[in-house]
């Protein structure tokens, strides 16, 4: 199976180019074979982050304003297609991707941040850890949303649970606001992450 030809080809591929490149990382600054757990942590948190956040920029800025423009289309293909293949595989790795970004932010602050008490510290917005518990605030907030208002309301959306046509309709707009209160949410949660990466000093 070549890697290039398929999804699982690809992701498993560069997963593993990524622990050669982090072996021989560890090797070339002296510290013997092996993964720094804390970085290979962090990687995971910003890939599944980059999934699920890219998706979500990918429903508010691509698939629901193109459905729209397909609704409005009356003599073109409409957006069928888009909620019978697409919508559905890109629903589960958004969820998902969600749940790891959150999980593995988590254990970063446990076991990788450095200090003793992180994540108590990010979550209580002490000094010196307000920008990252902002984010972190944020992220579980969009997480949440995700799984509250986002998921059960595609399911009826897409029909994968029975739903009223009424039903179908108030479920559009709930799964659609909360969209995009993450879609806002997650500019200033991409702020707050990357400041306290980069020496932001509160």
């Amino acid at each position: 199976m070549h890697p290039l030809n398929t999804v699982k080809g690809a992701i498993t591929t560069g997963f593993l180019l990524a622990a050669i490149i982090s072996v021989w990382l560890t090797i070339w600054a002296g510290a013997g074979a092996g993964f720094h757990v804390p970085m290979l942590d962090r990687w995971l948190h910003i890939v599944s982050g980059v999934m699920w956040i890219g998706l979500l920029y990918y429903f508010n800025v691509v698939q629901t304003p193109g459905l729209a423009a397909a609704a409005s289309d009356k003599g073109g293909p409409g957006g069928a297609g888009i909620s019978k293949y697409i919508a559905p595989t890109a629903l589960l790795w958004f969820r998902w991707a969600a749940v790891a970004t959150w999980v593995t932010g988590a254990i970063y602050l446990i076991v990788g941040y450095g200090e003793a008490g992180a994540i108590h510290k990010a979550f209580t917005l002490q000094s010196g850890f307000r920008s990252i518990g902002v984010g972190a605030w944020l992220g579980t907030i969009m997480l949440f949303n995700v799984w509250v208002f986002i998921w059960p309301n595609q399911k009826k959306i897409l029909g994968i649970v029975t739903a009223t046509d009424d039903e179908k309709a108030a479920a559009r707009k709930i799964a659609a606001r909360a969209s995009r209160i993450n879609f806002i949410l997650s500019v200033p949660m991409l702020l707050c992450m990357g400041g306290q990466s980069h020496g932001l000093p509160f």
